[in-house]
């Protein structure tokens, strides 16, 4: 993941694809929650992951620092994807050499350690366009 973030942090790609807009199917996180999006919030929490982000990326209320933050969180979405991809050939290999059975915990790792973290960036990139939203509002509120 690291060589991966260094990538992404090099290239610092602008994210302009409507790949990262929310879609229709996805309003509301609903989808996200039914597949446990909140059961892996709460293990980051667990094993520390979540204080240590913050730390790395202070959640602050001015706007610089939330746009920052959805960059971020774009940013992460791209690194689990490039990774993710990276992974599937192995885990075919294994299937293919040595059984499905052999490959099946690279199959959850992959899921658990990029797919999820796919997802709560989706979920979560909504929620900080609202904010950042409301923050444009209020600053072209005070400047009226």
């Amino acid at each position: 993941m690291m060589c991966v973030f260094q990538f992404t942090q090099a290239l610092k790609p602008e994210f302009k694809s409507t790949y990262y807009n929310e879609k229709k199917w996805e309003k509301k996180g609903e989808i996200y929650e039914s597949l446990g999006v909140n059961v892996f919030r709460k293990l980051l929490v667990l094993i520390g992951w979540e204080k240590h982000h913050k730390k790395a990326n202070p959640v602050k209320k001015d706007l610089d620092a939330l746009i920052h933050l959805e960059y971020v969180t774009k940013q992460s979405e791209l690194g689990h994807i490039i990774i993710f991809f990276i992974v599937i050939p192995f885990t075919i290999f294994v299937a293919v050499k040595f059984g499905i059975t052999e490959s099946l915990w690279l199959l959850i790792l992959n899921i658990v350690l990029n797919v999820y973290p796919i997802i709560l960036q989706r979920y979560n990139r909504p929620r900080l366009k609202k904010a950042i939203n409301i923050c444009r509002y209020k600053q072209a509120k005070i400047q009226a």
